[in-house]
């Protein structure tokens, strides 16, 4: 178990880094001129292909010999996409001094979608690089 945990942590981190972000009051950071009209969006992106590529990798480290079945990138995706969704839940229900918004899901669906082509193409490009 503690094996098989190890190659999570990076992700399990960032998961919660994620939940703390978006439980942050910024309203009035949000007006300061450090930040555009998107860069809420932008985050959501960042934050979710960030998190799909270190679960992708947690799942790769852990294959011996290392290699990434459809599956496993099935259940990333679908698990990454819960948990984009369950946050938005939680700043409906719970973080009510934020906003739950559909286009956030989307941008985390979209970073997530990001992330799994990201990791695609690279295992793609080592696969043909070892022929």
């Amino acid at each position: 178990m503690k094996a098989t945990l190890k190659y999570y942590g990076p992700a399990i981190l960032w998961a919660l880094f994620i939940l703390i972000i978006c439980a942050v009051d910024l309203k009035s950071e949000s007006e300061s001129p450090l930040f555009f009209a998107g860069f809420d969006k932008l985050t959501h992106t960042g934050l979710f292909f960030t998190l799909t590529v270190l679960c992708c990798n947690a799942f790769i480290r852990q294959q011996k010999p290392i290699s990434f079945p459809y599956k496993q990138l099935a259940v990333v995706t679908i698990l990454a996409i819960f948990y984009g969704g369950l946050i938005e839940i939680l700043q409906l229900k719970v973080f009510t001094w934020r906003d739950a918004d559909w286009n956030d899901l989307f941008c985390d669906v979209l970073g997530v979608c990001m992330g799994v082509f990201g990791v695609m193409l690279t295992i793609g490009a080592i696969g043909n690089e070892k022929k």
